[in-house]
Formats: C-alpha cells, structure tokens, sequence
C-alpha cells in the first residue's frame, strides 16, 4: 500500500506549485521515503498534471534530474524562508538561473486564419527550461509575497514538507498532527515514575 496515496496536499501547495514542488519528496514514518520526481517517467507525469509539460513529453534522466535540482535548491530556500534565515547565495543562484532560462512573456504572432495573437515562446525541445523558469518564478514569488511569513516546515519527523501556516498550525496535515499528539503522549507514558521529581 502507498502511505502517500492518502496524504493530502500541504496547505498552500495547490496555490503554489513551487510548494508542491517541494513536497515531492516525502519521508514517511519507519524510514520510507517516496521521490515523487525519482524517476524520468514520473517526473514527466508530475509536470503534465501541474500543466508544466504534456503528457507525452517523455522527460530523459538529465532533464528529470535538472527538476530535481531546482527542488533542492527551492526546499533550501523554503527551509532560510520559514526559519527566518538568510537565503543561501547558492539556492538564489539556482532560483536566477532557471529563471532566466526561458522567456516569460508571450510573444506576439500573426496567422492568417487567428490573425494576431500572444504564445508563449518554448519548442517542445524547451520544455523543461520552461518548467523550471515558471517554477522557480512561482517559488520567487512566495518567498517574497504576501504569503512568505506564512511559510512553515512541518513540525512532526520524519515529514519534510513544507506548508503555509494557518493560525497556529504546526503540521502539514491531519496525520501528521496525530502522530506528533500520539508520540508526546507515549513519550509522557514511557516517562519513568518519579523521573519528574529530580
């Protein structure tokens, strides 16, 4: 059974997908742990259903690992983020390197039967430039928007995602607030008698 089946995005992570992004690598309780992005297969899957890439796009193992690559660098940003830290020089490296991999702005074009019209600028031989310039501009944009204080790393190990706080909310999902709440309550039980009194 896939435990990550049923763990529901991260808050913020469908308003961003830099924060889902950074949620594709999970760490799960007993050691598992699920790359969402481990393999070209599968990071070609996660780009079409963020609408980053079509389905067909058939990503190589170099292009899936360049996706990779921004994610780390997009994590140690969200982790400088979310402790108030500053930003490490190398992650703000990565983050400006994608961005300025591909074009932005849509281009003006003319077609006899359309006549004009605005397009994105990107070959199918650059889509994952594309990719990772529209991922890290998403990423930039909520380290430095009205949601940056809101970002938040979830407070139950081993969980690694990343969240946007709500109120005092310290997990990213309901499971993981039960296993924190289930492991201090154990932690009180296993506590030997008396051991509160030294």
């Amino acid at each position: 059974m896939d435990d990550t089946a049923a763990l529901p995005p991260a808050p913020g992570a469908e308003q961003y997908v830099a924060l889902a992004l950074a949620n594709t690598t999970i760490a799960l309780p007993g050691g598992q742990f699920t790359d969402l992005l481990g393999t070209p297969a599968t990071a070609t899957d996660w780009l079409a259903e963020q609408g980053l890439a079509p389905v067909d796009a058939g990503l190589q193992e170099m292009c899936a690992g360049l996706v990779r690559s921004l994610r780390e660098q997009v994590r140690v940003l969200l982790a400088s983020r979310s402790c108030s830290g500053p930003a490490p020089q190398s992650a703000l490296n990565a983050i400006n390197e994608a961005l300025s991999k591909a074009p932005t702005a849509e281009l003006l074009r003319w077609d006899p039967v359309r006549g004009l019209y605005r397009t994105a600028s990107h070959p199918i031989t650059q889509i994952v430039e594309h990719a990772l310039a529209t991922l890290a501009a998403n990423a930039a944009d909520l380290v430095t928007g009205p949601d940056a204080d809101r970002i938040a790393a979830c407070g139950s190990p081993p969980c690694t995602r990343f969240f946007l706080r709500n109120g005092r909310r310290q997990w990213c999902s309901v499971r993981c607030g039960d296993r924190a709440r289930a492991a201090r309550a154990y932690a009180r039980r296993a506590q030997p008698a008396g051991s509160s009194q030294r």
